[in-house]
Parts: C-alpha cells; structure tokens; sequence
C-alpha cells in the first residue's frame, strides 16, 4: 500500500464503508464508536467493508485483525501499518 494521507486514507475508509451502506451519512459518523453501533451494518456488510478496504488499497487484512476497523478512527490508526507484501 502506498502511503496515504490521512485525508485521502479517510476518503477511501468512507468511500468502502458508503459503498457497501449507501443510507450511511459518512459526516455524522462519531470517528471513535463502533461503526456497527452508529449504523445498521451487519456482519455481512462488514465483511465486505472489508473487503472493500482490501481491494481499494491492494492490502491483506488478517482476520484477527477485523476488529481493528470497527471505527474510523481504528481503521486510520491501523491501515497506514499494513504494506502491499502483507
């Protein structure tokens, strides 16, 4: 992965997360709770939220690692660590 800035990382956060929960407004997301306590995501959406993250930054999430994306600020803090060789 290409090191992004926070801004355009948040974007592309914001871009996986709207595009498998189009109802979401990204502006209203509170960066530190849960995504799935601020929307109606299920474990599928999730699933392909992340997914979603995987392909848009051509990175390898480890499973174990999932609960690390379950905020915005989460996913920030966490992407930028991961490289493309993951």
């Amino acid at each position: 992965m290409s090191r992004l800035g926070h801004e355009p990382l948040q974007e592309t956060v914001l871009d996986a997360l709207t595009g498998v929960a189009p109802d979401i407004d990204p502006a209203a997301l509170d960066p530190d709770v849960n995504f799935r306590d601020q929307t109606e995501l299920d474990s599928v959406d999730y699933l392909n939220f992340v997914i979603a993250l995987e392909q848009a930054l051509g990175v390898h999430i480890p499973e174990q690692d999932y609960p690390r994306l379950s905020c915005l600020r989460g996913c920030l803090d966490y992407l930028p660590t991961l490289t493309a060789a993951d």
